[in-house]
């Protein structure tokens, strides 16, 4: 039999007995983080390029500079707060007067950590999300949307 590995007998049990159980840990709520929160951690260096990220980067023709720029200097667009993951929208500066935009999902599951889940340039910038979309993002978001109705609809 293995001294260590799979398949091994743990020291202190008889063979062919079971170990003690573990107790059952609750799962835990997802965290709730910020961009503002995660910036540091990729300032520090504390980020892993995922391989989605590298092929979207090397077929799209954008580096890990770009990306790293993105977080640092870019907006939250979308918090998904049960996947503990955040979309963030950047541009990369083709010239002194055009920009496209890219967007980098970063995940944060580990402790002081980011992932960099994917980074892509979106094919419709411009789309506004659906409806579905939109209310599972207010749902966890816990900001209270900031709108009022203006024009002949709004009764006034």
């Amino acid at each position: 039999m293995a001294e260590h590995g799979f398949g091994s007998r743990r020291s202190g049990t008889a063979p062919g007995a079971r170990a003690p159980a573990r107790p059952r840990s609750r799962a835990r709520p997802p965290r709730r983080r910020t961009l503002s929160e995660l910036r540091p951690w990729v300032k520090q260096g504390r980020y892993r390029i995922g391989n989605h990220a590298a092929k979207h980067a090397t077929c799209e023709g954008f580096t890990e500079s770009d990306i790293v720029q993105t977080v640092l200097y870019g907006r939250e667009l979308m918090r998904y707060w049960e996947d503990e993951r955040l979309l963030v929208l950047g541009y990369l500066p083709v010239s002194a007067s055009v920009k496209i935009p890219l967007h980098v999902v970063l995940e944060y599951r580990t402790h002081r950590w980011v992932d960099v889940v994917t980074a892509f340039i979106p094919h419709d910038p411009h789309r506004v999300p659906s409806r579905a979309r939109l209310a599972e993002a207010l749902r966890y978001d816990r900001d209270e949307p900031r709108s009022r109705v203006v024009g002949p609809a709004s009764g006034r």
